[in-house]
């Protein structure tokens, strides 16, 4: 723990970019930065990364960012993406102000630029297929070779263009190309399609359009047209850069970003690829992009993580130019610290095994004891709970062989019930398979408040509920999605899905406080030595809650158990 403590103070080699563009008065000394998702599916943990780098880098040079969707491609795009990604956007807690924009707010300007292209001798159209263009392309080692549409005139390059815009030609007939060099060592570099046909409706501009612009066309000139300082992008596109900065210099434009590329996100145990994302909902391996279980932001956010925890989790990572991958436990370390300063504490048993208290008075109803619901804030009070002669612990809290530092329930061991009194097993009952089903136990009544009477040490303390007072809840009990670090690397003929975690989900019936039946949607708790828990936002009803574990509680006390 104190190891991932160390990492707080993290690398960003961009704001020593930054930094050194200010001190030279570059742009003016402005910082505006954007953050471009494409809205064909939910925002996961890494598109969290790439947010809190912008909209933090905004906030901290006194800048502005932009938050601008790339939707030029209808066919996968829909408006339920573009409301999710907003959602995740102001649930991390930043704010894009009036800075809203769609890369279909510049069609018509991106048109008239692929028109001055055309006219500068630097587009053409081309009817190759998409196979020939790949074929046609060449190697990392080959040079490609040039397109017979290569060198049309002007004029019938401008006419063919009007047409495609017009919608005279079927998808895939034709492109606009941009004219740059076909044996450039750089792929990018050699004559990359700037249009394509695809006649779809667009969720913001309907049928206008049957020709949508490419990424990289559009990408850098809608950072120029925003005035945008820093343009920066994961290091995929490190090797589109060329044609970022060519696109700009041929065109002329007025500013010119820089583009920067940083290192993505990569977590172990997890898949961050879109595509198979959106496989794992489109194939009912889970239960929607909010599945508790999905890294998505909506799934964490459902789970119960915090916005706090998630900066705090891309502060400690860094950004770095180098690849790497993430430790699953350092997003959890973050999710505790951030959940023990503010869950409510609470009791629940998992796995129930029945305690009579056989000394304990049978009248005695109104036993009433104070549990405090967060030591880590005094503000957060005290709460009541109802003690009864029958009650239920954690069956892993007995053991009736134990090993010599087990400090929990055994024949003739005492121990401490948490906020109660200090109890001590008397007689063990078993089924007629042997199974344990009940402990006989005596109390110490002067051991009230689980405080000691006479000073005598008492090493165990354990969490309880009231058979006759506790209420039943559903715990949805979430592990990893697969099983391997790298779920992406499969056997040979099998896939990322053989690598599921078919344990991934466990629902129990759980006996809790009476009082978390009262939890409301979202709300979090501590159930002690159990985990953390937050009470799920869409199945959870009025005074029926069920919650998910959002993260567990290292115990040390299980590890001995298991030897």
């Amino acid at each position: 723990m104190s190891e991932i403590k160390e990492t707080v103070v993290a690398n960003n080699f961009i704001k020593n970019i930054i930094d050194e563009d200010l001190k030279n008065n570059k742009n003016d000394s402005r910082v505006h930065t954007r953050f471009p998702p494409e809205p064909n599916g939910y925002l996961h943990i890494g598109h969290a990364k790439s947010i809190c780098l912008n909209f933090g880098l905004g906030k901290e040079y006194n800048g502005i960012t932009n938050l601008r969707f790339d939707d030029t491609n209808p066919v996968k795009e829909d408006v339920e993406y573009v409301d999710s990604i907003m959602e995740d956007v102001k649930w991390l807690g930043f704010d894009w102000e009036d800075r809203l924009f769609y890369a279909s707010d510049y069609f018509d300007k991106l048109y008239d630029f692929a028109i001055e292209l055309i006219n500068l001798g630097l587009a053409y159209v081309c009817e190759q297929t998409p196979e020939e263009i790949r074929q046609f392309r060449g190697t990392l080692t080959e040079p490609g070779k040039p397109s017979p549409y290569r060198d049309r005139t002007i004029a019938e390059n401008l006419d063919l263009f009007g047409r495609m815009k017009n919608g005279e030609f079927p998808d895939g007939t034709k492109t606009l190309r941009a004219k740059i060099d076909m044996s450039s060592p750089n792929i990018n570099m050699r004559d990359p399609v700037v249009y394509r046909i695809k006649k779809a409706h667009h969720h913001r501009t309907g049928d206008k359009w049957c020709i949508y612009p490419m990424y990289d066309y559009t990408h850098c000139l809608s950072d120029m047209l925003e005035g945008i300082t820093h343009s920066i992008c994961t290091l995929e596109f490190e090797d589109h850069r060329p044609l970022y900065d060519w696109f700009l210099d041929v065109l002329k434009t007025p500013c010119h970003p820089q583009q920067i590329e940083f290192a993505r996100l990569n977590i172990n145990y997890t898949v961050l690829s879109k595509r198979k994302l959106l496989q794992l909902v489109q194939e009912n391996f889970v239960n929607g992009w909010d599945d508790p279980r999905m890294p998505t932001i909506s799934g964490f956010r459902r789970r119960g993580y915090t916005p706090a925890a998630i900066r705090d989790f891309a502060d400690r990572i860094g950004v770095t130019k180098g690849e790497s991958t993430v430790d699953y436990s350092v997003l959890e370390f973050c999710i505790r610290e951030d959940l023990n300063k503010t869950a409510l504490r609470a009791m629940a048993v998992v796995n129930p095994l029945k305690v009579t208290i056989e000394n304990y008075p049978d009248d005695l109803k109104d036993d009433i004891l104070d549990g405090v619901n967060n030591p880590e804030n005094p503000e957060a009070g005290t709460r009541k709970i109802k003690f009864s002669k029958v009650i239920y612990v954690e069956r892993d809290d007995f053991m009736e062989d134990p090993p010599k530092k087990f400090f929990r329930l055994a024949p003739g061991k005492e121990v401490r019930l948490r906020y109660a009194y200090f109890i001590t097993c008397k007689e063990v009952i078993k089924d007629e398979n042997g199974e344990v089903i009940e402990l006989i136990c005596t109390y110490d009544p002067a051991s009230r408040g689980g405080n000691s009477p006479d000073g005598r040490k008492v090493q165990g303390t354990i969490h309880w509920v009231s058979a006759e007072y506790g209420k039943t809840a559903e715990l949805r009990l979430y592990e990893n999605l697969f099983l391997t670090e790298n779920p992406d690397i499969a056997p040979e003929g099998k896939t990322f899905l053989d690598n599921m975690n078919p344990d991934s989900l466990k629902v129990i019936q759980a006996w809790v406080e009476p009082s978390l039946l009262e939890a409301k949607t979202n709300d979090k708790f501590q159930f002690e030595r159990v985990g953390y828990f937050c009470a799920d936002s869409k199945d959870s009803q009025p005074g029926a809650p069920v919650f998910n574990r959002t993260v567990g509680l290292r115990d040390s006390w299980a590890k001995i158990a298991k030897k």
